[in-house]
């Protein structure tokens, strides 16, 4: 299994396959699922912006479509080094898969590690 600054690693290794032509803001993504597997994903833009897509919902959609239901962690991470805070939608997509995981940053090279209810305290199930 990764350590943390390992599956930061992956994030970062991820933000090069951004397709992010309109905003140039390169983001990637890297997660464990429970059975310890790896899903990377980067953010995917389109002119229309409401089919843009985030590097943490491609990394949750291509776990999920392989079968996992359960995320035990996800590093996100912008490539021009800021910290790249997770969208409300991909907080509410994480609500769905991965309620008791946690969410790794990066704010001036050092790590941060957050619990999905400090980011989307009032997270919706149905």
């Amino acid at each position: 299994m990764l350590n943390y600054e390992e599956l930061m690693s992956k994030a970062k290794e991820a933000y090069n396959n951004s397709y992010a032509p309109y905003s140039k803001f390169c983001v990637g993504a890297a997660l464990i699922t429970d059975d310890g597997s790896l899903y990377t994903g980067c953010n995917i833009e389109n002119a229309s912006y409401g089919a843009t897509n985030c590097a943490e919902r491609t990394a949750i959609f291509k776990a999920v479509s392989e079968g996992h239901r359960k995320i035990s962690v996800i590093a996100v991470a912008a490539k021009d080094g800021s910290t790249a805070y997770p969208c409300g939608m991909c907080l509410q997509v994480m609500n769905e898969f991965m309620k008791d995981g946690r969410i790794l940053l990066e704010e001036k090279g050092q790590l941060i590690s957050y619990a999905l209810s400090e980011l989307l305290p009032h997270g919706f199930d149905l």
